[in-house]
């Protein structure tokens, strides 16, 4: 008989009633602040390693431009989308998500998709992956996700029972644990995958009117990916392969690009669509919400200096601009505080001045100080608002638009739990090619687990988006096909 599981506490030892939801006002939030213990989690994990970054630690960059192709301005007011030709220069980073800095190009891994747009109106961050949907969809479980991939604190070795384990626990993760186990799981380089923002955002026309919006750079490379085998000899024989392959193509001219299209969502829909919108573990069809083109992104410059500009460029997807605003996602809610927190401590309080992240724009605030401030720290101007001495004040006409919100605030989780739809939807578009290649590779990263029940709990998963899908599993890893219900 084993003993009962000791309480979750806080790190000030109080009892944690509720570690699967952050407190919101209503279901859709947003998120309170009054959440402490999602916050001590969220500033925690974000100083748990120093100096590389906590997630994305191993990636590559390069400039460009962004040329609008379509007016968007029935949709958002921002500057830089106002009329079709307008060029808004950029920087790009890509990354793998769980390694470390010196980890290999090739692991099966997401692929972190950030742009740094430099507006006429101030810096806008468009922080996303390679992928449309994520493993989680509210922040307050992102540092458990990200422990399980790393390592072990006794055996420093990758662990996949922690890895399983979660994702057993967390059926939401099956939408996207399907895309990283399929075909698309390794990208053959940088310039042969799609990138999306993941989130809902909301875009805010000069008239105040606004819809919900989904962000899709499809390449214009093709997409490409590796084999499992494949990208372990490369892992072997050039760890920074796609490193490597992005800056020789800029180098030689050949130029990577991406479409930008958006889907675009009326705000009234989101009440009755068949999917949480907000629901970053989910999609939203393109036959209800065709793709839209807006634009074109061309990476045409390498960085000249590798820290200064790559591993000094702090993205966060709280940097935006006016006509463009969050959503209630939680997952996104949470990142706006997370992102530009682990930059104010690894890189500093004044990150935003260093000249990979410092607007185009002028910057007028009344921040001061901080370690490493290397401009005139504002001089003798006046420090403090309000004043009387001519300081920048605040123009109403950009603040953000208003959004009703309601509820008891309480830890509330999503009120949809269907995790089993688009999962299947996706199995089953699959030729009988991927499926093969997709169970191989989901077996093959299974087995090192020893613990049945584990894999038990998993394989029912699979089962419910597909039946097909778990038996085919279970009978790769030698168990029972799971019962139906």
């Amino acid at each position: 008989m084993t003993n009962p599981p000791s309480k979750l506490t806080t790190s000030w030892g109080a009892p944690v009633g509720d570690n699967q939801n952050s407190i919101t006002a209503g279901s859709r939030g947003p998120t309170l602040i009054q959440d402490v213990h999602l916050l001590d989690k969220l500033a925690h994990f974000n100083r748990e390693r120093v100096p590389e970054r906590v997630v994305h630690a191993k990636g590559a960059g390069a400039h460009g431009y962004f040329e609008v192709t379509r007016d968007v301005s029935p949709y958002t007011k921002a500057a830089f989308l106002s009329e079709v030709g307008k060029r808004t220069p950029l920087f790009v980073r890509f990354s793998t998500v769980a390694g470390e800095n010196g980890s290999a190009d090739t692991v099966r891994d997401p692929r972190g998709f950030a742009v740094k747009f430099y507006t006429e109106e101030g810096n806008y961050d468009l922080v996303g992956n390679n992928t449309p949907v994520f493993f989680i969809r509210d922040a307050i479980k992102f540092p458990d996700f990200i422990h399980t991939q790393k390592r072990h604190p006794q055996t420093h070795l990758k662990n996949p029972t922690a890895v399983w384990d979660f994702w057993s626990l967390s059926p939401e993760s099956l939408h996207q644990v399907t895309i990283l186990m399929s075909d698309r799981g390794i990208p053959a380089t940088f310039r042969h995958m799609h990138g999306f923002g993941s989130h809902t955002f909301k875009w805010v026309n000069a008239e105040g009117k606004g819809v919900w919006v989904k962000y899709h750079f499809k390449t214009e490379q093709g997409v490409k990916n590796l084999t499992s085998d494949v990208a372990a000899q490369l892992a072997g024989e050039n760890p920074d392969y796609h490193t490597e392959d992005l800056f020789n193509s800029i180098e030689e001219g050949d130029f990577p690009a991406w479409t930008l299209y958006v889907q675009v969502m009326p705000l009234e829909d989101a009440e009755t669509y068949r999917f949480d919108p907000f629901d970053v573990t989910k999609v939203w069809s393109q036959k209800d919400y065709p793709l839209m083109e807006v634009g074109r992104m061309v990476l045409d410059r390498n960085p000249s200096n590798y820290f200064t500009e790559v591993e000094q460029a702090t993205f966060s997807p709280g940097t935006l601009v006016p006509g463009i605003e969050v959503s209630p996602d939680k997952m996104l809610q949470g990142r706006l505080f997370a992102y530009a927190d682990a930059h104010r401590y690894r890189v500093g309080a004044n990150h935003q001045a260093l000249p990979i992240n410092r607007p185009l724009s002028e910057v007028n605030h009344y921040q001061r100080d901080g370690q490493m401030r290397f401009d005139s720290n504002g001089g003798g101007s006046v420090y403090y608002e309000p004043n009387s001495l001519g300081g920048p004040k605040e123009s109403p006409a950009d603040r953000p638009s208003p959004h009703p919100v309601s509820g008891t605030a309480d830890s509330t989780a999503y009120d949809r739990d269907d995790h089993y739809t688009q999962a299947g939807d996706l199995y089953r578009l699959m030729s009988e090619e991927e499926r093969s290649r997709l169970v191989s590779t989901i077996v093959t990263a299974m087995k090192p687990v020893p613990r049945e029940d584990i894999l038990a709990r998993q394989i029912g998963h699979f089962y419910k988006a597909d039946p097909e899908y778990g038996r085919r599993v279970a009978e790769g890893l030698g168990l029972p096909v799971p019962q139906e219900e």
